[in-house]
């Protein structure tokens, strides 16, 4: 049964799903994309320890230990959150892992060949949500055994309310008919940190930790702006190890904050 986790501070209200963002609201204006709308079954998930698909690398990913079997963006979201702290502003949530432990492949038999997935590094990997001077922080902590390989992406997917939506990064803006058309590999935005979604409501996405993000939508009425530290689509899925970075002695961690603007 799923366990819903709310925050609350002044006029800015958040819903969390088992560790899924689900929504957030501020003075009554939501902007998550919301379950059973056409787009997404999903509302936020993680990409990691890899980001991309596997399937013409035979579901296969290289290693210093070795090839780990893998479906696209990784096993962490085959895995169930724990919550381990809450208060009115601030959630934590964590998933571990220990090395080699089979995973079942959700998408497997109708979208995959690949019925287990497994990775050869044990890891803890922690979620957290926190409100505070007006904006959503979502931070991700990475910890686990010093040199292993791994991508992050964070994944959430923005209700859009009207047919205009523009995404402003840098000097680039970005209409939701241009996201659609670059269809499932999704449009790349390199080496930037700050993307602003102009809608109904403004919503400034900032990052820290991450390299690029990358915009996804088949639909209009929403779209996913992901922060990412590496474009998958850069490289073949044979060389997909090309855009690891590697786990240092201490715990790493990613931040990024949703705020939205008058």
């Amino acid at each position: 049964m799923s366990k819903i986790t709310t925050l609350k501070v002044g006029d800015q209200h958040v819903k969390i799903e088992d560790g899924e963002l689900v929504g957030y609201q501020v003075s009554g204006h939501e902007f998550m994309h919301q379950k059973g709308n056409p787009g997404w079954r999903s509302v936020d998930t993680e990409m990691f320890p890899l980001i991309g698909p596997t399937s013409e690398a035979d579901f296969k990913v290289k290693t210093p230990k070795g090839f780990a079997i893998q479906d696209q963006h990784g096993l962490l979201r085959e895995m169930k959150y724990k919550i381990v702290g809450n208060t009115d502003s601030k959630a934590v949530f964590v998933k571990k892992y220990t090395a080699n432990t089979t995973v079942l492949n959700s998408k497997y038999p109708t979208k995959s060949t690949a019925e287990k997935l497994a990775w050869p590094y044990n890891f803890e990997f922690v979620k957290t949500f926190e409100l505070i001077d007006g904006a959503l922080n979502v931070s991700f902590t990475i910890s686990g055994e010093e040199g292993m390989p791994f991508m992050l992406g964070y994944h959430p997917a923005f209700m859009l309310h009207t047919k205009n939506a523009i995404i402003s990064a840098g000097k680039q803006n970005i209409t939701i008919p241009e996201v659609m058309a670059v269809g499932s590999r999704a449009l790349q935005i390199p080496n930037i940190d700050v993307v602003t979604l102009k809608d109904e409501r403004t919503l400034q996405i900032t990052s820290e930790g991450f390299s690029h993000f990358m915009l996804w939508t088949e639909v209009p009425n929403m779209v996913c702006i992901e922060p990412i530290t590496f474009y998958p689509y850069a490289v073949s899925q044979d060389n997909l190890a090309e855009g690891f970075m590697v786990l240092k002695n201490e715990p790493m961690l990613f931040k990024v904050k949703l705020k939205p603007l008058p």
